[in-house]
């Protein structure tokens, strides 16, 4: 049973990542970023509303969950906020892989101490893995640059952000996986959607008005649909995975997405796959077979 378990927990997390990159590469090609971001969780609002009335009617829902929502919809607020200022000040190449690498590394240490899970050294192994994967795709052929006192210097603002991005992902990671213990994980991921939409919307309406937001919807709806559906899901399936297996185990293996990621830039944006990124690649499926197989 627990093979089972663990194989649809690893089944649920891998389809969870080939959505997550796929909306993200959705992202990237729009026009003002923070709006279309912001469009994910505003169509999402409305356009899930049936569903979240269906599973309001037929799951259940402990009082006790609407902490770990206002919870989890601050730290998001959060978590974009950072990532914008992130992207704004320095390299997508140098900070993304900071921000989604020092979560996983931080998420089994808050795991062990706020949730009582255990994590085997192969486990431990697993995840270091992972770890250095992401910061071999990004590192690669920088090194040298980026320890040079002037690059150093311009890049510590938005090292600090991607920081403080990795530091949102860790902890609404372990918020959530509380939180689906008492409120089913599509509703869940609803009340978190909608509470962002709302609690987002006068940071973008006093940077880009309410004509920014109109242009946006009108040049890019299509998009954003699909990538708001892609969106829901990819974190729904990842809440899923969370209720029914250690967090531990899904927040490193959640990681394997930069692979869909990165075959998703050479394919479609025509990115050029350096031996770095191939290196970091083989890392990430090591630790993915080894978390797996520690189970």
């Amino acid at each position: 049973m627990q093979d089972s378990t663990t194989a649809l927990a690893l089944a649920l997390v891998l389809a969870s990542a080939a959505a997550h990159a796929t909306w993200n590469l959705l992202l990237k090609k729009a026009h003002r970023q923070e709006v279309f971001a912001w469009w994910l969780s505003g169509f999402g609002l409305f356009g899930a509303l049936p569903i979240a009335v269906v599973l309001a009617l037929r799951t259940s829902f402990e009082v006790v969950g609407i902490w770990y929502i206002i919870a989890t919809v601050l730290l998001h607020i959060c978590y974009f906020l950072f990532l914008g200022r992130t992207l704004a000040r320095s390299d997508l190449s140098l900070v993304y892989p900071i921000a989604r690498g020092f979560g996983p590394g931080l998420v089994p240490i808050l795991a062990v101490f706020s949730l009582g899970e255990t994590v085997t050294p192969a486990a431990w192994v697993g995840i270091g893995s992972i770890v250095v994967g992401i910061y071999t795709m990004a590192w690669w052929g920088q090194l040298r640059q980026f320890t040079t006192r002037a690059t150093l210097f311009e890049n510590l603002p938005g090292l600090g952000y991607a920081l403080l991005t990795g530091l949102c992902i860790s902890l609404y990671t372990i918020v959530d996986k509380r939180g689906v213990a008492h409120v089913s994980p599509f509703l869940y991921l609803y009340l978190m959607t909608a509470g962002v939409a709302v609690g987002w919307l006068p940071y973008i309406i006093r940077n880009y008005g309410v004509a920014g937001i109109v242009h946006e919807w009108r040049g890019a709806w299509r998009s954003v649909i699909v990538a708001s559906a892609l969106l829901f899901l990819a974190y729904g399936l990842v809440l899923t995975a969370m209720s029914i297996t250690d967090v531990s185990f899904v927040a490193p293996v959640r990681e394997v997405g930069l692979l869909f990621a990165l075959l998703l830039g050479a394919l479609v944006l025509k990115e050029w796959v350096t031996r770095g990124r191939i290196i970091g690649a083989v890392l990430i499926v090591a630790g993915v077979v080894l978390i797996t197989l520690s189970r």
